[in-house]
């Protein structure tokens, strides 16, 4: 498609990055793949930062399977345990013990080192999960840190219903608000399904969802109400790696790959195209204290950088609200 009418019939109100793609091209393929091409708008950081760092601890402990939970097997995913696989009715006891280090320990460990330095942090709290340790929400909550929601459940979507997903999400909510008091502004799924993204967009009170790998930079697409923030979340620069085969093996590996990243975005911003990068982190992963080490590590190398902004996601949203308007 180029040029003439069908030029036209992408270039149409606030979606992706460069506008929405066209009727015809929705209809047959409902992927962006252009993004912003080649010339990315400059992100405008506060202060004119080269960089915006944002840190998001995901606190699942609690709200993954589990036949406790009403799940219909134990757990699997992301642990110390190298394919292991769901037990049928059957609780993974070992499994169930990596999991409580995390908000036993691996939480109060991360608390201590971003706190120390004054760094912000989002959490993607799994609703289930918060509800489980009110002691570990009231020291987010005292930190300043942002609780984004990551579901009611730590558990894959790609399965359910679209009325079976959306009644969890509502849910998520309803938790969220109780143990929290206040709802979420931000949204992860995490293991989605097809209909993650619509359902969110769908409930509308959100400033911004994070289920996309997509870009360096948050971009707008269209939902049924408007247009929708998307800010991009990483599965490289995640600790998830040291918990899957050919990952990281050493914390030292996730500081040198850290490192790369920003030195490659900074680098960026220096040539005033300012990015944004994103850390994932586990309590149960990077909670250990051979990989927090690492982390710490990490955490001074950008401290002694001009021009970097550590953010919340929900404060990079709301200037991309403030100054990049759809």
């Amino acid at each position: 498609m180029t040029g003439g009418d069908d030029a036209k019939e992408r270039s149409g109100p606030a979606g992706g990055p460069q506008g929405t793609v066209g009727k015809r091209m929705t209809a047959s393929y409902p992927r962006d793949l252009i993004g912003y091409g080649e010339t990315p708008p400059d992100a405008d950081w506060p202060g004119g930062a080269r960089i915006a760092v944002q840190f998001v601890i995901n606190y699942e402990e609690g709200g993954e399977n589990n036949i406790l939970h009403g799940d219909a097997a134990s757990e699997a995913f992301l642990s110390e345990i190298f394919g292991a696989q769901p037990w049928p009715g059957q609780r993974h006891m070992n499994v169930e013990s990596v999991y409580e280090y995390g908000s036993r320990a691996g939480f109060w460990r991360l608390h201590r080192l971003f706190t120390g330095i004054g760094i912000p942090v989002t959490v993607y709290g799994v609703a289930t999960a918060l509800q489980r340790n009110p002691a570990a929400v009231a020291a987010m909550q005292r930190a300043g840190w942002e609780i984004a929601s990551h579901g009611l459940k730590w558990i894959d979507y790609k399965d359910f219903t679209r009325e079976e997903e959306r009644r969890h999400l509502e849910e998520a909510i309803r938790i969220h608000t109780e143990v929290t008091g206040e709802r979420p502004l931000g949204w992860y799924t995490g293991r989605t399904s097809e209909h993650s993204l619509d359902l969110v967009m769908e409930e509308g009170g959100f400033i911004y969802s994070a289920d996309s790998y997509a870009d360096d930079l948050p971009y707008w697409v269209q939902g049924p109400k408007g247009p929708h923030l998307i800010v991009p979340y990483t599965l490289d620069a995640n600790d998830m790696r040291f918990a899957t085969p050919q990952g990281f093996n050493a914390g030292e590996q996730f500081f040198t790959y850290l490192k790369d990243s920003f030195d490659a975005l900074y680098g960026e911003g220096l040539a005033g195209q300012p990015k944004m990068m994103s850390v994932g982190l586990h309590c149960r992963l990077v909670g250990r204290p051979g990989r927090a080490a690492a982390l710490a590590r990490f955490l001074d190398y950008i401290m002694d950088h001009d021009g970097v902004w550590p953010a919340r996601r929900i404060d990079i949203a709301r200037h991309w609200h403030a100054r990049h308007k759809p």
